[in-house]
């Protein structure tokens, strides 16, 4: 993909809905999902491919069952709590374990796509906690 505003001709999954309001909260700027698997009793393995538009990222986090990201397309970020911001690009992985906090969304100038694999989803929702403080995220253009 040469081109991380336009993902249209590269998209794999379906772009699906913007947000409902319950989750658009912790996010800034626009973000849509469309779930792959759902969450339920036999696979207990929530897959939900998640569109960021270009500035748009989460709230700080954690997922009681772990997480793991994997990035399809455009260019992003992804920060745990103490450490420094990553940069992520298609057919990065990554492996949250469980209760670290972190948030993950899109570059100022990028779109950016991944799978989100929410594990081990029995030991409940994620944790919403407070916004990425502007100046954090401002430094890493």
């Amino acid at each position: 993909m040469s081109d991380t505003n336009d993902l249209s001709e590269s998209a794999i999954f379906p772009k699906g809905r913007k947000l409902p309001e319950f989750l658009s909260k912790y996010f800034t700027g626009k973000a849509w999902v469309s779930m792959l698997v759902d969450r339920d009793n036999e696979f207990n393995c929530p897959i939900g491919n998640v569109t960021f538009e270009p500035g748009c990222i989460n709230n700080w986090h954690k997922h009681p069952g772990g997480q793991i990201l994997l990035v399809t397309g455009g260019r992003g970020y992804y920060q745990e709590e103490g450490k420094p911001a990553r940069e992520l690009k298609a057919g990065d992985v990554v492996k949250i374990v469980p209760d670290v906090k972190h948030w993950h969304g899109a570059a100022h100038d990028s779109w950016f796509v991944h799978l989100s694999v929410e594990t081990n989803a029995d030991a409940g929702p994620a944790e919403w906690l407070e916004p990425v403080a502007d100046e954090d995220y401002k430094k890493l253009e």
